[in-house]
């Protein structure tokens, strides 16, 4: 299953030649993570009041195109994998049907000091809706 995120590029996504901003890509699939965990039932600062967050561990990231100030942009996420400590997504951005963006991240399921901790089996299992 794929979920999707919709957002608008706004003037503080620009750079100076008028396109979106390298780094922003990476804030909009942020969102998207957020959005689809939010959106299955994990609530992330309920997560942190008992010592847990989700920390990105690594990524790839692949530039194909360029977003413009006021493009309709989706990014679109899958779950490739969750076990252990970590889950991996793969995450696309696109305006229309072209594809801007594309990076492969790794979440690490860890403690506020850093610990990496197994992942509770009700979100494993809330997450797996979107595996692919």
């Amino acid at each position: 299953m794929i979920h999707s995120f919709s957002l608008r590029v706004y003037y503080e996504d620009t750079d100076l030649a008028g396109i979106v901003y390298y780094a922003n890509y990476l804030k909009f699939i942020e969102r998207g993570r957020s959005t689809l965990i939010r959106e299955v039932g994990i609530d992330q600062l309920f997560l942190k009041k008992q010592g847990y967050l989700f920390a990105v561990k690594s990524l790839t990231a692949d530039y194909h195109a360029s977003a413009q100030m006021d493009d309709e942009l989706t990014v679109k996420t899958v779950l490739i994998s969750v076990s252990g400590a970590k889950i991996i997504f793969d995450q696309r951005v696109f305006n229309s049907n072209k594809l801007l963006f594309s990076s492969i991240v790794t979440i690490a399921y860890v403690t506020t000091g850093g610990r990496p901790v197994r992942l509770p089996s009700k979100t494993i299992e809330k997450l797996q809706q979107f595996a692919a």
